[in-house]
């Protein structure tokens, strides 16, 4: 697979999972979608979405799958194939949470993806006229770009609603740009009555930097702030 990727990707991979808990280690991806997605053309490709077999779904009440659904007779795993051969021909791999999605990748039965990642949640800076909040759901960013919101917590669905946004972005080009940019680890500078500020702006406490309000940001992110902040960690990125 051709990493080499241009800054401004011209095809993109949004994808999405749905898995029986929080943890790769323990827990099993239940559901995997993408959508092969061009940039110039605003406009999908193609798109593929599975369920994986599980024996039991922790999960179920938030993602509605049975696990005796997981179990059915069906493609998978030339599902996967077709997945794998998307990826080739994407420049860059896209989630709406890449925290949580990058690291069941490699954990069999889904495979490595050796993509740049971009998460819409996290490196996307949208548009202040879009009054999104730093780290917006996908339900509120696709209600934001006028998308009727059906249902979630599907993974074919989601992936459908990010297709949906970038469609509507004239500047796709540009966010792209930006959200490829290099991010370092911050520290906000704020007092105890100042905390809701940091908190609003997508900072978290005590995750990245203990007993701190921290964010990774790129250069763009941070002038934006309307409070100092401290570098923590000049070598993130």
């Amino acid at each position: 697979m051709d990493v080499t990727t241009p800054l401004v990707p011209t095809t993109l991979l949004l994808l999405d999972l749905e898995t029986t808990g929080l943890h790769p280690g323990q827990d099993h991806c239940i559901e995997l979608a993408a959508v092969l997605f061009s940039v110039p053309l605003r406009t999908t490709l193609g798109q593929v979405s599975t369920l994986l077999p599980v024996k039991e779904n922790q999960a179920e009440r938030i993602n509605g799958i049975p696990a005796s659904a997981s179990q059915g007779r069906q493609p998978w795993r030339q599902a996967l194939a077709l997945f794998l051969a998307m990826a080739d021909h994407a420049d860059a791999a896209v989630a709406h949470n890449t925290a949580f999605e990058r690291p069941w990748f490699g954990k069999p039965p889904l495979p490595p993806l050796p993509l740049p990642w971009i998460c819409t949640c996290d490196d996307v800076v949208w548009p202040l006229r879009l009054n999104l909040k730093p780290k917006p759901s996908l339900r509120d960013l696709a209600l934001a770009h006028g998308i009727p919101v059906w249902a979630t917590h599907r993974a074919l669905t989601d992936c459908t609603y990010l297709a949906q946004v970038f469609s509507r972005c004239t500047d796709l080009e540009g966010l792209l740009l930006e959200a490829r940019q290099p991010r370092q680890l911050y520290k906000a500078k704020v007092s105890y009555e100042q905390r809701h500020l940091a908190k609003t702006a997508g900072f978290h406490w005590n995750s990245l930097v203990p007993g701190a309000w921290a964010r990774r940001l790129s250069t763009a992110q941070r002038e934006r702030l309307s409070f100092p902040v401290e570098l923590v960690d000049a070598s993130s990125g």
